[in-house]
């Protein structure tokens, strides 16, 4: 089953797509966009986690904008005029909603992101400790001078990133878990050989979707998942 449900974030109001398990309760998971926005890709991946025995919720960041799986562009400008503060505010509004549903059920709230929103799962990760308890980045990371306190972190984390990747190169990747390693992060990102961005995109808007390593790697998540919140 799965609705729009509105949530409060700092003084006005955010949506999401909230998927329920068929039991109706298990644990809480924030599902983050790509850069399309809160497209079908991502509903999809919701109801595949709600598959698995998850309360999944995808806030819209965007709040109702959305690039087609053509419009690279558009997709582009509506990921860099997006306010981090406005994100942060919603993701955080949207864990609170979700921790307190009477369907959300285990220790913690675990996050999901993708593309940007692998990116921002370290962020949410950092910005609530007190609730988020496991991280699954796919293909993502926060670079450059804006990144959260990485200190903050008290989620495990579990990262899969692509080889051949522009937007989030490996050996960035592997810069930022020997860090956190340093910070006495539970931390694991693995780089898989012959990937490319978005392999695990259902609408395979660039291509590079990998049909194997996808059905692969999704009950790995799905199991780290289950053992850190229940």
């Amino acid at each position: 089953m799965a609705e729009t449900v509105t949530f409060p974030s700092n003084g006005t109001d955010a949506s999401g797509y909230l998927a329920l398990p068929e039991s109706g309760s298990g644990p809480g998971v924030i599902v983050v966009q790509e850069w399309w926005g809160l497209d079908s890709g991502i509903k999809e991946m919701a109801d595949r986690l709600a598959v698995a025995g998850f309360v999944a919720l995808a806030p819209d960041l965007y709040r109702g904008e959305l690039a087609g799986h053509t419009e690279m562009d558009k997709a582009g400008e509506l990921m860099t005029s997006l306010p981090p503060d406005r994100a942060a505010r919603d993701m955080s509004g949207a864990v609170d909603f979700l921790a307190d549903l009477e369907a959300t059920t285990g220790d913690g709230i675990g996050v999901v992101g993708f593309c940007m929103g692998g990116l921002f799962t370290f962020v949410l990760a950092a910005l609530r400790p007190d609730k988020i308890k496991a991280a699954v980045p796919f293909y993502g990371f926060p670079q450059g001078d804006d990144q959260p306190d990485y200190s903050k972190i008290e989620a495990s984390i579990q990262g899969h990133m692509a080889e051949n990747d522009d937007f989030f190169p490996p050996a960035a990747a592997r810069e930022l878990e020997a860090h956190l390693h340093e910070l006495g992060k539970d931390v694991t990102l693995t780089v898989y050989p012959g990937s490319g961005h978005a392999f695990m995109a259902p609408h395979n808007a660039m291509g590079t979707r990998d049909d194997e390593l996808a059905s692969r790697i999704w009950p790995e998540a799905t199991a780290f998942l289950h053992e850190q919140l229940g």
